[in-house]
């Protein structure tokens, strides 16, 4: 369903059953996701529900882990060398490839040579 809604498109025709139009069926799977996906928390990605003993939730549902993500290190790394006040502003550390970077370099060099 979460590809259905990215794509905009009817469960059925993402299935191969369908013909593009939406049918009372995949208007309520619809419905139905986007009621799941309010119901789903933006940081953990967890539902009340699943905590929940009363729901049929259990208080141990998940277990919390660490995880270091080595893209994520390297940008806080970089962004403590973005320049603070004014000249820092609108400044963002992104991550590309090595090889795009070089080609990059390579473009800028020759750019200067020109």
């Amino acid at each position: 369903m979460e590809l259905c809604r990215e794509y905009r498109i009817p469960h059925s025709y993402f299935r191969g059953r369908g013909d593009g139009t939406w049918s009372d069926l995949d208007r309520r799977k619809a419905l139905a996701y986007a009621t799941y996906s309010r119901s789903v928390c933006s940081q953990c990605g967890t539902r009340a529900e699943e905590w929940d003993e009363n729901a049929g939730g259990d208080e141990d549902a998940y277990t919390a882990i660490t995880h270091r993500c080595i893209g994520c290190q390297i940008i806080a790394d970089k962004q403590k060398t973005v320049p603070g006040g004014d000249e820092g502003h609108g400044v963002k550390v992104l991550l590309i490839p090595t090889s795009v970077h070089a080609a990059l370099e390579i473009s800028r060099t020759q750019t200067n040579h020109d």
